[in-house]
């Protein structure tokens, strides 16, 4: 793949008529270095963010071993790519015919699960196996998250002693896990749920062998400056140390869109004005799902020299024949866009690439590496902490 320096040479070399991914490794490789290097335990790159072979084989190389793995099919990916990565299977509902091929043909001994029913299933599948790692997962709160993670899965705390003691009796090491909810904008979401953590290890009286926080752990998007991730690191451990577990325990995370979201942007092609609507070749049923179905924002750039200072809010409207197809916004470019201009849309990551379709007959896209960096970064140390102000408080 032809490495080209930024966004703007990749579209004065071809002129794409089609939406453009751009892929920056360096940047892929940083994060998982930091999270290898900082995070207080292991870290899972949860590969549903973004199911790349090229993006699994980056965060390999930067020391990523473990895989949280959601379908058959993800479990399929990451052995045939990885072979020597440690699979662990964190959908808490899974097949009878997943849970035995990965465990009898691609080595998988982490499960997940949140009810005696699949609990029961897991035994079954495996030929009630005796190497088995079980993490009874736990319904925790999403209140400090963008996008809640709340409803679907986990068992209430009410109901975790009698799943966490049958599951001791069954597992060779027991895990407790949990999901925040993703783009997490406050710690203090990670000590409300590893209160949770203790209560159930208390009521059930076991001996835990894994807490695993999941993911959450968030990028920087206009309108969402989080903390900085050392302060998340930093209570995740000091409540952890805190927990009755076992002395020899394992502290987990699972990182999804930490890992990716700076690793994609996408270029695309205006092909109408209409006020301050743009027409662009890629949009809700492609790589900006998020942008159209969650409304969230992420940062552009006009790639065209001498545009206009001032600058104008606009929606987008996607390729497709469908009004479902429609960007809101708002994005901040140059009050003269036009049709005919090209824009990147950054930190597409994590949900982007991955959610393309080809609805309607389109989703073709090129791809290229570039060597810039991402439009915003948690690990360049280039961003202001949010909690720093200017104002001044002279002492008396």
């Amino acid at each position: 793949m032809h490495q080209f320096p930024d966004a703007s040479a990749v579209v004065r070399a071809s002129a794409p008529d089609r939406p453009v991914i751009l892929n920056r490794p360096h940047a892929a490789a940083r994060a998982a270095r930091f999270f290898v290097e900082k995070f207080p335990g292991r870290s899972l790159y949860a590969v549903k963010a973004n199911p790349s072979a090229d993006l699994l084989r980056v965060l390999w190389d930067s020391g990523v071993t473990h895989y949280d793995v959601a379908s058959i099919a993800e479990v399929r990916l990451v052995r045939s790519t990885l072979p020597e990565a440690v699979l662990c299977f964190m959908h808490p509902v899974k097949t009878a015919s997943a849970i035995a091929e990965a465990y009898s043909i691609h080595g998988c001994r982490v499960f997940s699960l949140d009810s005696v029913e699949e609990l029961e299933k897991i035994k079954a599948a495996t030929g009630n196996a005796e190497d088995l790692s079980l993490c009874v997962r736990l319904r925790v709160s999403s209140e400090y998250s963008e996008l809640s993670l709340a409803s679907k899965f986990g068992v209430d705390l009410a109901d975790a002693a009698e799943l966490l003691q049958a599951t001791r009796q069954v597992a060779d090491s027991l895990g407790i896990c949990f999901h925040v909810g993703s783009q997490s904008m406050s710690p203090h979401g990670y000590v409300q749920a590893l209160e949770r953590v203790r209560a159930a290890i208390v009521d059930a009286s076991v001996l835990v062998d894994i807490v695993d926080v999941g993911g959450g752990f968030p990028s920087v998007y206009p309108g969402m400056e989080p903390p900085p991730l050392e302060d998340y690191f930093g209570v995740i451990d000091r409540t952890y140390e805190s927990l009755p577990i076992s002395y020899s325990a394992e502290l987990w995370c699972e990182p999804g869109r930490a890992l990716c979201a700076e690793y994609n942007s996408l270029v695309v092609q205006v092909e109408k004005r209409r006020g301050k609507e743009l027409f662009i070749n890629d949009g809700a049923y492609g790589a900006l799902f998020d942008a159209a179905h969650v409304g969230w924002r992420f940062p552009v750039k006009l790639l065209r020299h001498g545009a206009d200072e001032a600058t104008e809010a606009f929606s987008f409207y996607g390729p497709t024949c469908d009004d479902l197809d429609h960007m809101e916004g708002p994005f901040e470019l140059p009050s003269d866009a036009k049709a005919g201009d090209y824009i990147e849309i950054g930190m597409l990551g994590a949900y982007g690439a991955a959610m393309k379709t080809a609805f309607n007959g389109f989703g073709e896209t090129e791809v290229h590496e570039v060597s810039d960096e991402p439009m915003a970064s948690q690990y360049t140390g280039s961003r202001r902490d949010p909690r720093v102000t200017d104002n001044v408080v002279a002492l008396r």
